[in-house]
C-alpha cells in the first residue's frame, strides 16, 4: 500500500495519520467518513461546503493519536465562519506541539446516531492476526463488551462475532433509527483480518468508532494504524 511504502521512508514513523490510515481502510472496502484534507483557513471554508454543513474538523498528524484530549477535535460545525474559527482554534492548540509534524486539518462530515462500534485488530505472538469487535466510544472501557476472531475467517465467523456481543439488540431498529447495516460490519471484520495477513508491517488498527447512522449505514469516524517498530 503507498501509504505504508511512504511511512517505511520515515523510520521514526510509529503510526499512520487518521488520513492515512483511512485511506488505507477504504482501499479493503471499510467504508470511512467523507473528508478533505487542508492547509488553511479558506480551504477549510471551501471542503465544508463542498462536503455539506455540519462538519467535524480535526488536526492530522502521525504524531498525534489523542485528538480529543489534546484540544484538537471541534465537532458540529454549521457555518464558514465557525469553520474558520476552528481551524483557528486547532492550529493555536498545537503551537509549540507538534506542529511541525502536522500533516494538516481534517474535515469531516458529521454523522448523527446514538450508536458506536469499536473494530480493532491485534498482532498475537503466538496466533498472528487476531480482529476485535466490540461496544464503541466512551462505552469500550465501562462494559467490555469485546469478542475476538484469529484471521482469516470467513462471513459465518464474522456473523458469530457480531452474534456473541452482549450489546447486538442495539443493532436492531433503535429509537426511530434503522437497523445497523450487519452485512457491511461483517465485510469490515473481514477485512481487517485481510490488512492483517497482507501487510506484516501493521502491528495493530483501532477504528473507534465505527458509527451506526440513523439510516443504519455504517462508516469509521476515527481510524489508527500502528506499526512494528523497525529492527
Amino acid at each position: 500500500m503507498q501509504e505504508l511504502e511512504q511511512s517505511e521512508s520515515k523510520q521514526h514513523l510509529k503510526a499512520l495519520s487518521e488520513y492515512q490510515s483511512k485511506k488505507m481502510l477504504a482501499e479493503y472496502g471499510i467504508p470511512v467518513t467523507e473528508e478533505i484534507l487542508v492547509q488553511s483557513r479558506d480551504q477549510a471554508v471551501v471542503a465544508a461546503k463542498k462536503i455539506g454543513f455540519p462538519v467535524v474538523l480535526k488536526a492530522c498528524s502521525p504524531e498525534l493519536m489523542h485528538k480529543s484530549e489534546a484540544g484538537c477535535v471541534e465537532l458540529s460545525l454549521t457555518s464558514d465562519d465557525d469553520v474558520a474559527n476552528a481551524y483557528d482554534r486547532i492550529l493555536s492548540s498545537m503551537s509549540g506541539s507538534i506542529a511541525g509534524e502536522l500533516e494538516g486539518v481534517l474535515v469531516a462530515e458529521m454523522v448523527a446516531g446514538a450508536r458506536e462500534l469499536v473494530l480493532g485488530l491485534t498482532r498475537e505472538s503466538q496466533f498472528g492476526p487476531c480482529v476485535m469487535l466490540g461496544l464503541g466510544g466512551v462505552m469500550t472501557e465501562i462494559f467490555k463488551d469485546t469478542v475476538f476472531r484469529v484471521a482469516p475467517f470467513d462471513r459465518v465467523e464474522a456473523e458469530d462475532m457480531v452474534s456473541e456481543l452482549k450489546s447486538r439488540a442495539m443493532l436492531n431498529a433503535f429509537r426511530g433509527e434503522l437497523p445497523a447495516d450487519v452485512e457491511t460490519i461483517c465485510r469490515c471484520l473481514i477485512a481487517l483480518g485481510k490488512i492483517g495477513l497482507e501487510n506484516p508491517n501493521v502491528s495493530e488498527i483501532d477504528i473507534n468508532p465505527l458509527k451506526i447512522g440513523k439510516d443504519g449505514r455504517v462508516r469509521a469516524l476515527d481510524a489508527l494504524i500502528i506499526l512494528n517498530k523497525p529492527d
